[in-house]
């Protein structure tokens, strides 16, 4: 699973020329303690937190300044990470930042944002819903594959396959797919195939 496949997409930001009692109302509106500052095209600029307009309160009391724009007081060292980061990956990289969220980035521009809570949504869905959806909605209704000819396991989100498949292509579609369903932290892909269709000289084999 994917960081794009629990990322948030409707993501509530400002500019660097919004003021700063709008962003403070909108932090207080959608109850989030942090608000990604991009540009008109969605370039990240930097992120403004709690944290920051905390330092701006102790800087209003000690010298009477009171900044009016975001840009004045974000934080513009911020944190991203791209799409297609694996979840476990994601999940470290909160842990050792020691942050709440992450910006989703591509090519500098922000595409979503993900959160402790979105990661821990995902791990806590019961083996057995993940494993029924791999047999009766992956392998029957998109595959057409009987679900009797492979072997499902599901561990604390780790899915093993075991079997045989059509195609060489089929099974690492299994794999890929499966590895996109909410609650899979890893997929060991152990298929064996009828036809390798990725190189006709070469039928039968082993998945790799």
């Amino acid at each position: 699973m994917e960081v794009r496949d629990l990322m948030t997409t409707d993501v509530v930001a400002v500019g660097p020329t919004a003021s700063i009692r709008d962003a403070a109302r909108l932090m207080f509106r959608y109850r989030v303690s942090g608000l990604p500052v991009v540009d008109v095209e969605d370039h990240v600029l930097g992120i403004v937190t709690e944290g920051d307009f905390l330092q701006m309160e102790i800087e209003r009391l000690e010298s009477g300044n009171v900044p009016e724009q975001v840009g004045s007081v974000m934080s513009k060292s911020v944190k991203t990470i791209p799409p297609d980061m694996d979840i476990i990956g994601a999940a470290r990289f909160m842990k050792d930042q020691d942050v709440k969220r992450l910006v989703v980035a591509e090519d500098g521009k922000m595409v979503g944002i993900i959160s402790r809570f979105d990661i821990v949504a995902a791990f806590t869905r019961p083996d057995d819903l993940i494993e029924d959806e791999i047999k009766e909605d992956l392998l029957r209704r998109v595959l057409f594959v009987d679900p009797e000819t492979v072997e499902v396991a599901v561990s604390n989100g780790v899915v093993t396959l075991v079997g045989s498949i059509g195609t060489r292509n089929e099974a690492r579609l299994v794999e890929e797919l499966a590895r996109r369903l909410d609650g899979v932290v890893d997929v060991a892909n152990r298929l064996t195939w009828r036809i390798d269709d990725t190189d006709q000289t070469a039928p039968g084999g082993k998945s790799s």
